[in-house]
């Protein structure tokens, strides 16, 4: 298994590298448009959808994610910072302070179609339009706060191996542990302070560093929430596409939480 996760790994992240810093605008957009929509058909399989459900989300998902990544395309050719999408992130936050760690804390099992729905756009849509926003913004910075959900989730593991005694959640992710997550949060303050020293961009000085901690609790978060979901649903893994990481929504439980917020972050503090 672990041969299996460092092999998908070393073949992806050239891959999405690339994809970063060389697609075209529109090319990458499409590219997080089908993304999107493979995680929808994730998140119907986790929501147990009937077929008929299944195909309503999906195309309705393909039409939402579509016309908001067009007009996101349209505004950030005039301003990068555009705020025209900033209540989609507010709202994503709205979820993850609110509606994530209620759901959290009460273990209370989603049944409504509807309400299954919404949160799935809650989830997957903040991040596909964060995703394209904060490349336009920059590619560094996006992979700079995604590395920070890396670092978090590498230093939590070994923490929480090495030290971990206390449980963080027990019902939900029997693994996680008190210890992983102030282990996270002190490896992600180092490299806060590490990119804050290094930056030229000396606007990211204001509030790197708290920003970046603020990502590790709702990483926590999102990857407790994702975890909550999959154990109502009684599966391991989201969906198979990538061999040893389980599917999409495994891999980016974290920065559903956390790039939506990012980016909101941004522009209160950036935008013109």
């Amino acid at each position: 298994m672990l041969k299996t996760r460092i092999l998908t790994a070393a073949l992806i992240l050239p891959l999405f590298l690339a994809a970063l810093f060389y697609l075209p605008a529109i090319l990458w957009g499409a590219l997080l448009l089908v993304l999107t929509v493979i995680g929808a058909q994730e998140w119907c399989k986790l929501a147990k959808f009937s077929v008929k459900n299944t195909t309503l989300y999906l195309i309705l998902t393909t039409l939402l994610g579509g016309e908001l990544l067009f007009l996101l395309s349209e505004a950030v050719v005039v301003d990068p910072y555009s705020t025209s999408l900033i209540t989609v992130y507010a709202l994503s936050l709205i979820f993850w302070l609110f509606g994530a760690p209620l759901l959290l804390r009460t273990g209370y099992p989603l049944k409504n179609p509807l309400i299954l729905m919404l949160v799935g756009w809650f989830v997957l849509v903040p991040t596909c339009l964060a995703l394209y926003q904060l490349r336009e913004i920059s590619p560094f910075i996006l992979l700079g706060l995604m590395a920070t959900i890396w670092i978090s989730d590498t230093a939590a593991y070994f923490a929480g191996r090495s030290f971990g005694k206390h449980k963080l959640a027990i019902t939900i992710s029997p693994g996680k542990t008190w210890e992983g997550v102030i282990g996270a949060l002190i490896a992600v303050l180092i490299y806060a302070l590490v990119w804050n020293y290094l930056t030229e961009e000396k606007f990211l000085t204001v509030f790197l560093v708290p920003l970046l901690l603020v990502l590790v609790v709702l990483g926590v978060i999102g990857d407790l929430f994702e975890s909550l979901v999959k154990r109502h649903a009684g599966v391991k893994d989201s969906g198979n596409l990538l061999p040893g990481h389980g599917g999409i929504l495994d891999r980016i439980d974290a920065l559903t939480s956390t790039l939506p917020v990012a980016m909101l972050a941004f522009l209160v503090f950036y935008s013109n």
